[in-house]
C-alpha cells in the first residue's frame, strides 16, 4: 500500500462543489479522488477492500457498480474503492466534474455531493462503505427533498479515521475544520 506522502505528491485530487439548486453538494468538504491508493495483488478479492475499510471503521459495506443516475446521501459520507475495471464518474451533479477511476483508486464523497456512473467497463466493481457504519439515504435532487437534506447534511459528523490510512491520511487532512 502507498504511504501517505506518496498519495499527497501528485495522486490526490480534490473537488469542491457548490449547491446547484437541485443538488446541495458540499461547499465545505471536498470530494477526494486518490489515484492508486490501494495496491491490489492479482490473487486479492474484493473482500480485501471491505476488510481495509472495516479496519479503519468505515463499514456497512457493499460490492457492486455505481448507479447510472445522479444521486446523493444526506446522512453520511461515502468511500468507493475500485476493485476492478474502470468507470467515468460524474461528481457534483450535471454541471460537475467527470473523473475516470481505475483498479486501486479511491473516491471519498462528502454528504450531499451528487455522483453518477456515466459509463463503466463490463468488469467494473467497487466497494463502498460509510464512517462508523452509518446508514445511508438516497436522494435524487428533487425540490421536496431540500429542507430535510440540508438539515441532515449539516449534522453529519466528520469521520474519525481515513478509510484507507486510518488515524492519519488525506481525508482527515482535507476535511479539517
Amino acid at each position: 500500500m502507498n504511504n501517505i506522502s506518496d498519495v499527497l505528491h501528485g495522486h490526490l485530487a480534490t473537488h469542491i462543489f457548490e449547491d446547484d439548486g437541485s443538488f446541495p453538494n458540499n461547499p465545505h468538504l471536498p470530494a477526494l479522488v486518490i489515484k492508486g491508493a490501494l495496491h491490489l495483488h492479482p490473487d486479492d478479492d474484493a473482500d480485501c477492500i471491505v476488510e481495509l475499510f472495516k479496519k479503519n471503521n468505515w463499514t456497512n459495506a457493499w460490492k457492486d457498480g455505481i448507479l447510472d443516475y445522479h444521486h446523493y446521501h444526506s446522512t453520511t459520507h461515502e468511500v468507493l474503492g475500485v476493485f476492478c475495471g474502470t468507470a467515468d464518474v460524474q461528481l457534483g451533479g450535471p454541471e460537475g466534474t467527470c473523473v475516470e477511476i481505475h483498479r486501486g483508486d479511491i473516491v471519498v464523497i462528502p454528504a450531499g455531493v451528487a455522483h453518477k456512473n456515466l459509463k463503466s467497463s463490463q468488469d467494473f466493481l467497487c466497494v463502498s462503505a460509510y464512517p462508523d457504519g452509518a446508514d445511508y439515504d438516497m436522494n435524487y435532487g428533487k425540490a421536496e427533498e431540500r429542507p430535510q437534506v440540508l438539515e441532515n447534511i449539516a449534522k453529519v459528523p466528520l469521520p474519525s479515521t481515513d478509510p484507507v490510512f486510518g488515524e492519519n491520511g488525506p481525508v482527515l487532512d482535507a476535511w479539517k475544520k
